[in-house]
């Protein structure tokens, strides 16, 4: 009898560590003049919410050059790429909620870690629906974060990949 709750088991966790990818048209990456095993991956984490009939996205500001980025950070390992991004979402933005494994595209952009040092970044971005904003989070004192309208939360981050992941994000496809 032991055998079927164990399978059982081991499929919801397989399923939750399955990736699904979005049927999104992706623009190429484009990771400017770095050798193909420099480029480093990162998770990043979508924060919405619907208020009032309306999408809402969660923005927050970078430390250094304070321009509206979303939560994101590097693979940690033993957890997700979805859970890493939830990682993200709480320690820069202060966000509980719920995340999906479901990828919604991929942004680049270059990471500059001192004078002349820099990295390419190839960013997967997962959704986290917010449940609630928390007053004290781990960097509260260094970032600004903001609500905004899929379009305005668009026009205000750099990376053209990720406007168009904004632009175009549907709740409707992740809340089946």
């Amino acid at each position: 009898m032991r055998a079927p709750l164990d399978t059982k088991k081991k499929q919801q966790k397989d399923r939750k560590r399955t990736v699904t990818f979005i049927n999104l048209k992706q623009p190429p990456l484009r990771l400017d003049a770095f050798e193909k095993r420099s480029v480093r991956t990162q998770f990043a984490a979508l924060c919405y919410r619907v208020h009032k009939n309306e999408t809402q996205i969660l923005l927050i500001t970078s430390r250094a050059s304070r321009r509206w980025i979303i939560p994101k950070g590097w693979p940690v390992e033993g957890a997700t790429p979805a859970e890493a991004a939830t990682t993200e979402a709480y320690e820069e933005a202060g966000v509980k909620g719920q995340t999906s494994n479901i990828c919604l595209g991929f942004f680049s952009y270059t990471k500059f870690i001192s004078k002349g040092e820099s990295l390419p970044c190839a960013v997967s971005v997962f959704p986290v629906k917010v449940k609630k904003l928390l007053d004290d989070y781990p960097e509260v004192k260094e970032r600004r974060r903001k609500w905004f309208d899929q379009k305005r939360a668009a026009s205000l981050v750099r990376e053209p990949e990720l406007k168009k992941i904004i632009k175009h994000f549907d709740p409707a496809l992740i809340e089946r």
